[in-house]
Parts: structure tokens; sequence; C-alpha cells
């Protein structure tokens, strides 16, 4: 299986793979050096807008305008401007943690989990910010909260906790955007690394990012290994589907805390990659918040 550098950004902290079903182009973040970044596959066209705090992910509202979850909170992100308005900060006056991974659901909500800023104390929450901008806290006791995303019948929410080495599901009710009790979905193994951002493809297949972990893994349904992919890059972080037929796997990955010999195992960390999986994703949902 061919894996392609198409991008040598080498980001401190890649993260938050977006396709732009309008746009056809992708979208992610680096979280410490905080930018938003985007390139065009087919001309390989790149823009970056520097962010005035950290950003964990982002999701899009329509051609000219992201939502992203930044250090305190949400906010509205204009193109080509970078213009950043705040929109939510449900932990403003908090040190200790910081928002992280996010996506939006299929109804146009924008979910995003909190961290531990040391990533050692279950101090993270998952949030959901609704479609009239009002923000929920869903559920809480995670040290990283990470790779969010939900089953094709919107009746399964999957959400990891880094350090614990799981994948979580909860059920889910799609009008309401209640969940149920948290439920193991699977468990990392300790040589395959930390879960980390992952995506649901359209046979209703996870693909999970491990962090430290140097592969990319599709799960069935079940919670069952399907295949393993290695990586050129010890932290590959997320994963996203894009391109025309939604057939093509983007990959972000990190170098940030790798040592200068790390380094120069892995001259790539910190770039982005794509690769033919032979299955198709979906398209992202747009956040209908409003504006």
């Amino acid at each position: 299986m061919k894996i392609k550098c198409i991008w040598n950004g080498q980001d401190q902290l890649g993260e938050g793979p977006l396709w732009h079903p309008i746009e056809k182009v992708l979208y992610w973040v680096d979280i410490v050096k905080p930018a938003i970044h985007r390139l065009d596959p087919k001309t390989n066209q790149h823009q970056s807008w520097p962010m005035p705090s950290e950003i964990g992910c982002i999701a899009w509202c329509d051609k000219n305008k992201l939502i992203g979850a930044f250090r305190h909170g949400f906010g509205l992100i204009d193109l080509p401007s970078g213009q950043v308005t705040l929109i939510n900060e449900p932990i403003k006056n908090r040190t200790d943690v910081m928002f992280n991974d996010g996506k939006c659901d299929r109804k146009g909500r924008f979910w995003a989990g909190t961290k531990d800023v040391q990533e050692e104390l279950p101090l993270g929450s998952l949030y959901c910010l609704d479609n009239n901008n009002i923000c929920h806290e869903m559920t809480k006791g995670f040290t990283v909260s990470n790779g969010i995303a939900w089953n094709l019948a919107n009746t399964r929410l999957y959400v990891c906790d880094s350090p614990a080495r799981k994948i979580y599901f909860y059920d889910f009710d799609f009008n309401t955007g209640k969940i149920g009790q948290q439920q193991v979905f699977t468990t990392i193994p300790s040589d395959a690394g930390y879960p980390d951002g992952l995506t649901v493809d359209s046979e209703d297949h996870i693909w999970s990012a491990h962090w430290d972990g140097w592969r990319i893994t599709r799960y069935t349904p079940t919670g069952k290994i399907d295949r393993a992919i290695e990586m050129p890059v010890q932290r590959p972080t997320s994963c996203c589907f894009g391109g025309e037929n939604l057939d093509t796997l983007y990959i972000t990955s990190a170098r940030v805390r790798l040592s200068e010999h790390e380094l120069a195992e892995q001259p790539q960390a910190g770039n982005l990659f794509a690769i033919d999986v032979g299955t198709r994703g979906l398209a992202e949902p747009a956040c209908l918040i409003e504006q």
C-alpha cells in the first residue's frame, strides 16, 4: 500500500484533518504552533493562517467560514481573513484543562472534548455546542478526550481517552443529542501506542490513528481489528477521508517532544500523508449554529 507524503510542513502537532465537501480542499490544524492549514491536492496550493491560541479541531460552516475549538472554547473563523470571533468559552477561567479534538454530528452540532493540560488526571469533559450556540457538558472523566465520530445509523458516538488506551462508545439519540452510558469499544495494546483521532467509513468501520504506535488501524463495528497500516512516522495523529470520491485517507502527524535521535529516524514526522485504502469515507456535515 503506497503512502504518499503530500505536504512536507513538519507540523509540531498536526491534527484535525477536514475535507471540505464544497471547496474540495483539505483543512487541518497545528495545535501548538497554532495555525489552520489548507491544501488543494490537485494544485498543491497551500495556505495557512496563524490562530490566537491553541486550536484542537475544526468543522466547516459554509464556504468561507469554519468553527474551531480553541484553548478555552469555540470560535468562528472567517476566511480568507483568518479573523476569529469567539462565541462560547465554557472553560474560560480554567488553566488546568484545554480543548482538544472534536467534530460535527449530522444534525450540525459541534462536539469537542477537553484534556488535562498535564495529561495525568481525569479532568477532561465532552461538550456539545448546540444549534443555538448553547454549550452543554455531556460527560466527564477523561484525561485526554480524543477521536470523536458517529456510526452510520447515528445511534452510536465514539470517543477515545488516549492515556487509558481505550476507544469508548455511547448510545446516541440523534434528535436530542443525548448520550447513554460509557461502554468500551476496544482497548489498544501497550505495544500499539495510544488511540488518537478517528473517522468512520462508508462501511461503518472505524479508522484510528495510533500516537506512538506507528500505525493506522481499521476496526469492524464490533471492535475487532480488520487491518493495520504501518506508517513512516511514530505519531500519526488523526485521519479523514477526502478527494473527489472520498476514497483517499488523509493522515496528519506530529513531531512535538521527539528527540533529535527520534527525528533523525523519521524525517517525515509532522508531515501530511495520503493513502488509497480501497474504501470510501463520508462527507463531513456542516456546523449549523447561529452566526
